[in-house]
């Protein structure tokens, strides 16, 4: 088994990670959230693979790190993408939305539930 392999090998019960899967509760997140709308016809999984691959093309030709962060920001790209494709969401509906929500994050107090309010 080389170095590599050991980070992919099966804990002590056989099938168990010995690692967590994902880094990040919100990598989990942004697949499960795909793979709901694939089950629920928002899009089909042709439409969800084929939105990854351009979005994953397009960071390596940004020159994007071979990441976990880089792997998963493409998923949150293909998803955003397929998502204002199908809704009929703006790019710039999405920016405001996303800058709405950093706004509301980075003034709750630490510990305290995030909440997003309309603007008035």
């Amino acid at each position: 088994m080389t170095d590599d392999d050991s980070d992919r090998a099966a804990g002590p019960d056989g099938l168990a990670p010995t690692r967590p899967v994902f880094a990040e509760p919100w990598h989990a997140q942004v697949l499960a959230l795909a793979q709901e709308m694939v089950a629920r016809g928002c899009f089909s999984a042709r439409q969800w693979a084929d939105a990854l691959g351009l979005a994953l093309r397009e960071a390596e030709a940004g020159s994007a790190p071979d990441t976990d962060d880089t792997y998963y920001t493409a998923v949150l790209c293909a998803l955003e993408t397929l998502s204002s494709a199908e809704t009929g969401i703006l790019p710039a509906e999405l920016a405001e939305r996303r800058r709405a929500w950093r706004e509301a994050y980075e003034s709750t107090p630490h510990g305290q539930p995030v909440e997003l309010r309309p603007r008035t």
